[in-house]
């Protein structure tokens, strides 16, 4: 049985309109995500303002006393280390394939200076953005393969790089928040499992499969685009263990069926595969199980109405 359904919508969409279907969807738990890409560092810093507002703190109380408590979700790299800290510390960003250093995406993960900093300024992340749940979703910047290749990183796999600086977070969130855990996002190149770098004891595994088909189960063996996606799955969930595991799966996620470009396209959830997708990650141990749904509020129901999102809520509440 899943102790945790949730849905992430952007912080754009914390308002009256979500508020009001939230209170009857039979979730406990909302994460609030900025939009990702190569600008997720600006929309960090918005949202950073936003979630100071009356109208969100009015959002959020609305929430938890309704029974949902509010976490946050977001590709944090380069808000956490500033792309402008290039010019006089070149040493703390990756080398690309050429061995040359970029500021472009992420960082290098062998530097000690630029994760001490990494973990001076999750610690203030964590500050903004303080979680109902005690989980932290900062994540490493929102691209395919980024990875450092300078003579020190050089050995290293992509997640090995990524549980680095995913261990580096956790220190630097449990500096305000003694009892927080922060999320291993498992996404893209970071599928894999990590090979030369154990887990810091407050890491979690967060499984988010953006490349699955969504024609057939993400458990259908004879779905190729899927079994890649859930092929080192058991692998995983055997390093990171079971417990507090999540999922971040994308059965609502019309940003991603509107090719994250606005005006949304209609949307109509695929029951059947979301469905077979839930009850096969509670027999496979996740504790926690949520889908983007982001591109289903106010700007949705102008153009095609009310959302098709509670067939995604019954679905969850029978796990």
């Amino acid at each position: 049985m899943l102790k945790h359904r949730g849905i992430v919508i952007h912080d754009t969409d914390c308002g009256e309109y979500w508020a009001g279907r939230l209170e009857k969807s039979g979730i406990d738990t909302l994460g609030v995500h900025p939009a990702g890409g190569i600008d997720a560092h600006l929309t960090l810093a918005a949202c950073a303002d936003f979630v100071k507002t009356e109208d969100f703190l009015s959002f959020r109380d609305r929430l938890n006393r309704a029974g949902i408590r509010v976490e946050f979700e977001m590709h944090a790299l380069s808000w956490l280390l500033p792309r402008d800290l290039f010019s006089k510390h070149p040493e703390w960003f990756r080398a690309a394939e050429n061995g040359e250093r970029t500021p472009r995406f992420n960082c290098c993960a062998s530097n000690p200076e630029a994760l001490e900093y990494l973990r001076e300024r999750t610690a203030l992340l964590a500050s903004l953005f303080p979680s109902d749940t005690r989980r932290y979703h900062f994540w490493i910047d929102d691209v395919a393969e980024a990875k450092c290749h300078c003579p020190a990183c050089e050995s290293l796999t992509a997640s090995d790089q990524a549980l680095i600086l995913t261990n580096a977070m956790a220190e630097g969130v449990r500096r305000t928040d003694p009892e927080g855990k922060t999320a291993y996002l498992a996404y893209c190149e970071t599928l894999n499992v990590p090979k030369s770098i154990k887990p810091h004891p407050a890491v979690f595994l967060e499984f988010a499969p953006i490349a699955r088909s969504f024609t057939r189960s993400l458990f259908d063996p004879a779905d190729e685009k899927n079994a890649a996606q859930v092929n080192n799955l058991p692998g995983l969930l055997a390093f990171f263990g079971s417990r507090d595991a999540k999922v971040l799966d994308y059965w609502v996620d019309n940003s991603l069926f509107s090719g994250w470009k606005l005006p949304p396209k209609k949307f109509e959830l695929n029951a059947g595969v979301c469905r077979a997708d839930v009850l096969g990650y509670a027999e496979r141990g996740f504790e926690s199980v949520t889908s983007f749904g982001c591109f289903l509020g106010e700007n949705y129901r102008e153009l095609w109405g009310d959302a098709p999102v509670e067939g995604y809520f019954r679905i969850l509440s029978e796990a």
